[in-house]
């Protein structure tokens, strides 16, 4: 039995190439005409895409055909399965999604196509040798042909002695080895190998004769052997010029294919015949008007020979010597068959395009129909993100409400704890050198207190201190002022305001604190009732020197911290 590679090694080519290599093997095996395959996979550098290899025989591809239904198989593949089953369906097609079956999946030569683009893929490929002792590389276009000349390829001795031997070893084997390769000596009617033959020394011409046919030309003496061979396996019309060999079922389907080429044989013949007859007749006989001569009187008769489709050739066909004889009429009936079978072809090649517009106007309405359910789930997306837009704005809308919540939570929980309600307030301010400096540069020029009251339901009031001072102190003295603020209870209060305010600045080491008073002037409009968040401020522009602040006699900063106080008398 032979493997994948050896087969391929030992065996002409499939398709253009069979009818060369047939004329030279005489007893071809099955594999050769009646199984083909594709191409073994592990000839191929890199493992072959799944793209690659047939449907059937899941080799790579050889001549590739695309069916209706999309998958790929071997001409040959494809054409034995047809053969050999009734409407058989594709078993990619079975095996993929069987619910999915329709009539694109039944098989059938007329209705694939040759996949160009695969085959030229396939071409390409990177391959190497796999008989072992070669070392050729190169590309798939280039292996069958390397194939036919692998001198390591074991192939079948052509005298059908069931050896097998390496291509370079086959001349070995014919002269020592094999026990068909026999030549009868006419003399004596020893049959003898062509070792002994040569070395026999039977006297006689005819011996030495047929000695140097032997030695010097092998391929007659392979044509001589495979005669009965080829009458056993060629085609029918091989007397005419036809050289196809095969099994019986491809010599059937070659003779249905070249029905035209063999009626033009048929007619180059009978054009020699003629002309070698009337050349003949007419230097025997010199001029023969009007005579007809018959065709069976020169060489084989061509009486048994069939055409398929209902055509004839008779044993009884004449041809005339001169014009206007039946072989006009012939020549016009053999064109007709002709036309008809270019006419056939050509049918058939518009079917084959017709599959592929089938096929393509398939793939284009499968196409359409993923585009528009893309176009349609974008939409959907779209809508999708949109709505998410919309909530996450809404999100962001409750988290500043929340936020503005919080810091006015925030700001009432500070204001709750530093709020006082008996008109004694205590500021602390920190960070002094800082604020002083942002109050010189003007960044900060003046800081608010917090808010206090002159009672539970009384007046709402703050201070309002300029580090670096204002007005007539402003460079020179901290000035302090008394805001009266906007209340929640103004409405239930004697105005205008007219409490005495004392402003305190602690001394931290208690012994000298900076003290300042003053009554409120009635006709001021800073002690009104307010009719804004709050009045202007008054109080002491020149409250202490900057200079005396500043001083290390003094504890009035300790640790960049300072104390303000003040008091309001309710009495």
């Amino acid at each position: 039995m032979l493997n994948t590679h050896d087969s391929l090694a030992c065996l002409p080519q499939m398709g253009e190439k069979t009818t060369r290599g047939l004329q030279h093997v005489p007893g071809s095996s099955p594999d050769e005409n009646e199984f083909p395959f594709g191409y073994p996979t592990n000839i191929c550098e890199d493992v072959p895409d799944q793209k690659y290899l047939c449907s059937n025989c899941n080799n790579i591809l050889k001549k590739a055909l695309q069916t209706l239904c999309g998958h790929r198989y071997c001409s040959a593949c494809l054409s034995w399965i047809v053969r050999n089953n009734k409407n058989v369906i594709c078993q990619k097609c079975k095996e993929e999604d069987p619910s999915t079956l329709s009539e694109g999946s039944l098989l059938a030569e007329e209705r694939a196509f040759g996949d160009a683009a695969i085959n030229k893929e396939i071409s390409e490929l990177k391959v190497h040798c796999a008989t072992l002792g070669c070392s050729w590389s190169g590309i798939m276009k280039n292996f069958e042909e390397h194939q036919s000349l692998c001198e390591y390829a074991l192939i079948p001795c052509h005298t059908g002695c069931g050896h097998m031997v390496m291509r370079k070893k086959l001349a070995d084997h014919l002269e020592n080895g094999c026990v068909n390769n026999v030549t009868m000596c006419q003399k004596c009617k020893r049959s003898l190998s062509s070792s002994e033959y040569q070395e026999h020394s039977c006297e006689g011409s005819l011996c030495k004769e047929q000695n140097h046919v032997q030695t010097d030309t092998p391929s007659k003496e392979k044509q001589n052997h495979s005669t009965p061979l080829i009458s056993k396996d060629g085609c029918r019309f091989s007397e005419v010029g036809c050289s196809f060999r095969g099994s019986k079922e491809k010599i059937k389907e070659h003779e249905k294919a070249a029905v035209g080429a063999h009626m033009l044989l048929l007619l180059q013949h009978i054009k020699q015949l003629k002309a070698s007859l009337c050349t003949a007749a007419k230097a025997a006989n010199g001029s023969i008007p009007h005579s007809e001569l018959n065709v069976n009187g020169a060489g084989k008769s061509i009486s048994d020979l069939q055409i398929p489709g209902g055509l004839e050739v008779s044993g009884d066909l004449e041809v005339d010597c001169f014009p206007g004889s039946s072989v006009s009429e012939d020549e016009s009936v053999l064109q007709q068959l002709v036309r008809e079978k270019v006419i056939s072809e050509l049918e058939n090649k518009l079917h084959v395009f017709e599959n592929i517009v089938s096929v393509l106007n398939k793939e284009v309405e499968t196409s359409n129909l993923e585009i528009t359910a893309f176009r349609r789930q974008s939409e959907l997306d779209q809508n999708i993100i949109r709505g998410l837009e919309l909530k996450i704005a809404e999100l962001h809308r409750c988290l500043t409400q929340k936020d503005a919540g919080l810091s006015s939570l925030h700001k009432s929980l500070l204001f709750s704890e530093q709020a006082s309600y008996d008109g004694v307030f205590l500021w602390k301010i920190t960070d002094v050198g800082r604020k002083l400096q942002d109050s010189v540069t003007g960044r900060t020029v003046s800081l608010y207190s917090p808010a206090f009251y002159t009672a539970k339901y009384g007046y709402k009031v703050c201070l309002r201190v300029y580090l670096n001072g204002d007005g007539t102190g402003k460079g020179t003295h901290v000035s302090l002022f008394f805001v009266v603020m906007k209340g929640d209870y103004d409405a239930l209060l004697p105005w205008p305001f007219r409490h005495k305010v004392t402003f305190m600045l602690l001394d931290q080491n208690n012994r000298e604190h900076i003290i300042d008073a003053f009554r409120p002037d009635l006709t001021s409009a800073s002690f009104q009732r307010p009719v804004n968040d709050m009045n202007v401020a008054s109080g002491c522009p020149m409250f202490l020197p900057l200079s005396k602040l500043q001083s290390p006699k003094y504890a009035y900063v300790k640790e960049d911290t300072l104390f303000l106080k003040c008091i309001i008398e309710t009495n």
